[in-house]
C-alpha cells in the first residue's frame, strides 16, 4: 500500500468514526427531546450546528461537551461535568442555552423531535 492509500484509508477511517458520532449524538437529542416533551428550534439549521459540536467534541475531548459556550479550559470543564451535554441547566430547570432542547411554549421551539441525518451532514458541509 502506497503511503497515499494509507494517507486515504486513515482519512475514510476518521470520516467514519466521525460519522458514526454523529448518528449517535442525533439519537442521543432526538431522545432526549421526547423523553423530556422538548422540541428542536424550528430552524433546522440551528439544530443540525448544535449536533454537530455535540458529535466533535465528544470525538475530541471524549464528552459532548456544549459547543454555544466559550471555555478556558475545555478538558477541566469536561470533568466537572456541568455543561456536559444535557447540561445542568436543562437537566434541572429545562433551559437549554443552544435551542436544541426547548419547551412548547418557547417562541423559536418547532414541532419537530427529529432531524435527518443528511440535514446535518448539509449544514456541516455548507459551513466548511
Amino acid at each position: 500500500m502506497s503511503s497515499s492509500q494509507a494517507a486515504d484509508s486513515q482519512t475514510k477511517s476518521a470520516d467514519q468514526s466521525a460519522d458514526k458520532k454523529l448518528q449517535a449524538m442525533k439519537n442521543f437529542a432526538e431522545r432526549y427531546a421526547q423523553r423530556t416533551d422538548t422540541y428542536f428550534c424550528v430552524d433546522p439549521s440551528v439544530t443540525a450546528v448544535v449536533i454537530e459540536g455535540l458529535a466533535r467534541n465528544k470525538e475530541e475531548l471524549g464528552s459532548p461537551l456544549c459547543p454555544c459556550r466559550h471555555y478556558e479550559d475545555k478538558e477541566a470543564e469536561v470533568k466537572a461535568t456541568y455543561w456536559n451535554c444535557p447540561c445542568v441547566p436543562m437537566r434541572e430547570r429545562k433551559e437549554c442555552h443552544c435551542m436544541l432542547f426547548l419547551t412548547p411554549d418557547n417562541e423559536f421551539a418547532g414541532d419537530k423531535q427529529e432531524i435527518a441525518i443528511e440535514e446535518i451532514k448539509a449544514v456541516r458541509d455548507s459551513m466548511a
